[in-house]
């Protein structure tokens, strides 16, 4: 198992690398500079604030010295925030980011969860129709399309719950039922199609045989083979919820790390536009560590096959 471990999180750095490397490189192809006002500010101006921020080093150069104060934790100052420090900045957008991400995915897995096993005890049944279209739907519309449904009809049509903004527990619902609705359609799908191939195995006619009770039979048999599928897709839902979030955030108007994101591409903050991208990757990557993990806790055989890689 430490094998296993090791050789996953030796992955996780080089792709982190491999990430930080490619979108210091794009960003600085984007045309145009982070400075406010550029045209407006005379060259002399100019040239000292681009000594001052590095800019005017090879990009080569700039290269080793972000790498030298990232390996530091040092993510540098936005460049369109007045000097503030991005680690702040990053820290203090993630509280409502993480909070609302987070609730999305709960929400969507005990939602999925109960959907996706009513669904397959009750095959044909209205509750398999209509977990059947919440699959197609949730799998065919964005959540930003969703978010923007929500907030109208929700927030704005109805006034049942805030159509945006920032305060209370009752700010935070819409944004998380618009991320949570790909996390309740996939899982739902997925336990649904392994809890009706599982139900109709041998060893489960053997259980019924031997006398075992209907929940036995369907919570401790059925349902822990079905959730190995359902739990290796919690990778990438979890990847959705953390990048969908960039939009979602957004139309809420959330004070989250997605808006500092869209602002700094529109103004070229290369600093948090960096920050921005590597805590994100970092999220991503330990989410995907924790699901690789998790999988080879309930199925031995593929931390075995990991480790003769």
């Amino acid at each position: 198992m430490l094998r296993y471990i090791l050789s996953r999180l030796g992955y996780m750095v080089l792709t982190l690398w491999i990430i930080v490397t490619a979108t210091f490189f794009l960003m600085h192809s984007l045309p145009g500079t982070p400075l406010k006002n550029e045209e407006k500010l005379p060259p002399l101006i100019r040239d000292q604030i681009m000594e001052t921020y590095g800019l005017k080093d090879p990009l080569p150069v700039q290269y080793v010295n972000f790498m030298k104060r990232l390996v530091q934790g040092d993510f540098g100052q936005s460049l369109s925030y007045d000097g503030r420090s991005v680690t702040e900045m990053l820290l203090e957008g993630f509280e409502a980011s993480a909070f609302i991400g987070a609730q999305a995915l709960v929400f969507g897995v005990l939602v999925g969860l109960l959907l996706g096993v009513g669904a397959a005890l009750r095959r044909g049944g209205w509750l398999d129709n209509v977990a059947t279209v919440i699959a197609v739907g949730g799998i065919s519309i964005p959540s930003f399309v969703l978010a923007a449904l929500l907030s109208y009809w929700v927030g704005v049509k109805w006034q049942i719950l805030p159509a945006g903004l920032w305060g209370t527990y009752e700010h935070t619902i819409l944004p998380s039922l618009a991320l949570s609705f790909t996390v309740i359609a996939q899982i739902s799908r997925y336990v649904r199609t392994e809890m009706v191939e599982v139900m109709d195995q041998d060893y489960m006619k053997t259980a019924k045989a031997k006398g075992l009770g209907r929940q036995a039979i369907v919570f401790r048999h059925a349902l822990r083979n079905a959730l190995i599928p359902a739990i290796t897709v919690l990778g990438p839902l979890a990847v959705n919820i953390i990048t969908g979030s960039l939009i979602v955030e957004t139309i809420f108007a959330v004070p989250g790390i997605g808006e500092f994101f869209v602002q700094s591409i529109q103004v070229n903050d290369y600093t948090l536009i960096m920050g921005v991208t590597i805590f994100y990757s970092i999220l991503i990557l330990a989410t995907i560590f924790l699901v690789d993990i998790l999988y080879g806790v309930i199925d031995p055989r593929i931390r075995l096959t990991g480790a003769k890689e």
